[in-house]
């Protein structure tokens, strides 16, 4: 699969069959994020793989506005940063930025795995942490599922590319 095909291909799935993930796909999709760019080459995102029911559970009920789909997904990744200060001269925060890229890695190498993924970005800041027991310096920046899709939506509407491109 070609890096374009990767991407018309990439839904936001919901649901999930019930089967694992095998570990050499997860350790490709994961190698896929530690290979991504990063501001400076800083790398400064952490990974958690919740493969656990208990910890899943308690995600989803105390952290995740009880969004029950996740509980579908055999895995759930947790994407962190603990060194919050470098700011790009832009004036944009870098972590945000780094992550936000590593996981579009994962997303996409998801896809070439034959597996599916859900950004989950409506979540307690302070819950997530308090369930994994992360440090009181870390900033969670965004949850996402991962596994075997049961479902193949359709490609949402998009808008057209004059819409929004500008060329000078």
């Amino acid at each position: 699969m070609d890096v374009f095909e990767a991407i018309n291909k990439r839904r936001s799935i919901r649901d999930y069959l019930y089967k694992d993930v095998e570990e050499e796909k997860l350790l490709r999709i994961m190698e896929a994020a530690r290979l991504a760019p990063s501001a400076r080459n800083r790398q400064e995102w952490r990974f958690i793989i919740v493969r656990d029911k208990n910890l899943k559970e308690r995600l989803v009920k105390e952290a995740s506005h009880h969004q029950s789909f996740m509980l579908k997904a055999p895995i759930i990744i947790v994407a962190y940063v603990l060194d919050k200060d470098y700011v790009m001269r832009c004036g944009i925060p870098a972590h945000y930025i780094d992550v936000a890229i590593a996981l579009t890695h994962i997303h996409l190498q998801a896809v070439e795995e034959g597996l599916g993924t859900c950004w989950i970005g409506s979540f307690y800041q302070d819950k997530v942490k308090e369930v994994l027991n992360l440090p009181k310096e870390a900033e969670v920046i965004q949850l996402m599922t991962l596994g075997y899709p049961a479902e193949d939506p359709p490609q949402r509407p998009r808008l057209p590319l004059d819409e929004i491109i500008q060329v000078y």
